[in-house]
């Protein structure tokens, strides 16, 4: 269990270092803000999905503690090429696996499943949670600034 642990720390230095799809994305077709102002972090979401509810590109950019900044790129990674109702499932899943003593979930998140232990630390929660909430906001069309509070 030990060596899986530092497996996944390492993940999630290496996506804080050098997060994926970070940066603006021009043309987008959906976009949202959101702020956990318990811990300070801020994002910026913009996707661009096509007519056929698929999510061609996914971008963010923000300033954040190192499991939001994980957890934003992640996720980017983890939507690129999903349809819509394929990412709804995961925010569910992944959402029932921080908040809810889940572990059934871990299994079909993929790399998502390193962000597991922030379930441990319930204040935490919200720092892995707020690029998920800002996403659900993008494609809701949801103008006003999400709030983890």
């Amino acid at each position: 269990m030990a060596d899986l642990r530092s497996l996944y720390q390492e993940v999630i230095v290496d996506h804080t270092k050098s997060p994926r799809n970070f940066g603006v994305l021009e043309d987008t077709s959906h976009h949202a803000e959101g702020y956990n102002p318990l811990c300070g972090d801020k994002i910026a979401l913009f996707l661009r999905i096509n007519d056929e509810d698929i999510i061609e590109d996914i971008r963010f950019i923000g300033d954040g503690c190192s499991i939001s900044t994980a957890s934003a790129s992640l996720m980017t990674e983890t939507l690129k090429g999903k349809s819509l109702s394929e990412a709804a499932i995961l925010f569910q899943d992944f959402h029932h696996m921080l908040t809810l003593e889940g572990g059934h979930e871990a299994e079909r998140l993929g790399k998502l499943a390193v962000l597991a232990g922030v379930a441990e630390f319930p204040a935490r929660v919200k720092c892995a949670t707020l690029a998920w909430h800002t996403f659900d906001a993008a494609i809701h069309n949801k103008l006003a600034p999400v709030s983890t509070e």
